[in-house]
């Protein structure tokens, strides 16, 4: 068994790096306060319900047109589509490589914005879509004239999505949705909505919900408020439907089986959201061991001191298995059908989430009060990451998916 990397994804990494060097660097450099100890309160408008502010989002704009116009912002799409059909194993390798490198405009937390972009509804379109759906969405969604939101949490509804309450109805040619949606990320830009709905069944059921996407400009739809979060900018609002009605045309995927594209979405965020919680957790680390290499209290070294060894060594430790399971998960993927694999792919993103969050705490504690002060980045890294705790199914709900399949109370497909 052969664990080194392939060539072509090492070689890619050392394109990245230097494209980073020359475009992304130069223009973050420009931007500096979105990026020091002030890019919360820059990158906030604080008096329009704390949303981003659109010269941040601008500038995000720009990252991603200038590492499309190099080839890198497509590169995991299909080559039908302009990208590089790039593996699950190289995605996970490369989202990795990216966080580690620390906060940066090359690949940003607030928006998950990064040089190499990550588009699950553009592959669910691509994967259910009809042709019209296709030309329709794919390449707006790629460069930014169409943005897609994705509304398939309530206020009363999180994890136990199959007892969603918003109803879709036939009435004639069309369909009417009502009901309310929460955590709708991007509404406060969003062209559209995919508007996850029950169109026949009971509570429970996993069939009868179908997906929708939905124009943001559609009577009916009401944007608001925002929840402010323990990491801000917010755009996080709640979203009302009443009597919104939609042309059967909008109807995305088989009506009844729209769980099968909420599956698509999540899996392809949990493994590139738990490679890049790897990568910020290796970075804490090695940002702590730096800081107590240099540090000398009381006349020593710091790292000489157990009681700052010890931490570091132990989340090292886990951080060296997780990218072993990390990268056979994503390896994996790229050979069988995704839910063949969900038990490990949620048993990385749960662990990784869960690490980060810890490995940012060691290093706010390694590098004490300067640590915990906004110059050093530890405390927007915890902020950020541990939202993933929660999002993208909670760590509790994916390890009741580890032990289903452990105890073979549910099969991996």
């Amino acid at each position: 068994m052969n664990f080194d990397l392939p060539v072509d994804i090492t070689d890619y990494l050392l394109e990245l790096d230097d494209f980073i060097d020359r475009e992304i660097k130069p223009l973050e450099s420009e931007n500096v306060h979105y990026f020091d100890h002030r890019r919360e309160h820059a990158r906030t408008d604080w008096d329009n319900d704390g949303q981003p502010h659109p010269e941040w989002e601008a500038l995000l704009s720009e990252m991603r047109r200038k590492a499309d116009a190099a080839g890198h912002l497509r590169y995991a799409l299909p080559r039908e589509l302009g990208g590089q059909a790039g593996s699950n194993l190289a995605m996970a390798v490369i989202r990795e490589h990216l966080a580690t490198k620390g906060l940066g405009l090359h690949n940003d937390l607030q928006n998950e914005s990064s040089i190499v972009g990550n588009f699950p509804t553009v592959l669910m379109v691509l994967d259910q879509g009809t042709e019209a759906q296709r030309a329709d969405f794919c390449e707006s969604l790629i460069v930014g004239d169409k943005r897609m939101s994705f509304g398939l949490t309530e206020p009363e509804h999180g994890s136990d999505a199959t007892h969603m309450e918003t109803i879709a109805e036939r009435d004639g040619d069309s369909w009417v949705i009502n009901g309310k949606k929460r955590w709708i990320t991007g509404m406060h830009h969003a062209t559209h909505m995919a508007v996850f709905a029950r169109t026949s069944g009971q509570a429970g059921d996993g069939r009868g919900i179908t997906c929708f996407l939905v124009p943001t400009a559609t009577p009916g739809i009401e944007v608001g408020p925002f929840w402010w979060t323990f990491n801000m900018p917010t755009d996080h609002p709640d979203v009302g439907l009443t009597g919104v009605r939609v042309p059967a045309s909008t109807v995305l995927g088989r009506e009844g089986e729209g769980l099968s594209l909420a599956q698509i979405f999540v899996h392809e965020n949990r493994i590139r959201q738990a490679a890049s919680s790897l990568g910020a957790a290796q970075y804490c680390i090695n940002e702590a061991v730096a800081y107590a290499r240099d540090r000398a209290p009381f006349g020593k070294p710091l790292w000489l001191n157990q009681a700052i060894q010890f931490p570091l060594a132990e989340l090292h430790t886990e951080a060296a298995m997780l990218r072993a399971l990390i990268r056979e998960t994503a390896w994996k993927m790229d050979r069988v059908h995704h839910m063949e694999v969900s038990d490990a792919v949620s048993m990385c993103n749960y662990r990784a989430n869960r690490l980060v969050c810890q490995a940012a705490d060691q290093a706010m504690q390694t590098c004490g009060g300067l640590g915990y002060s906004r110059h050093k980045p530890f405390e927007h890294i915890y902020r950020h990451h541990r939202r993933y705790r929660i999002t993208e199914g909670s760590e509790e709900i994916q390890i009741r998916r580890v032990a289903g399949v452990l105890f073979g109370l549910s099969v991996k497909r």
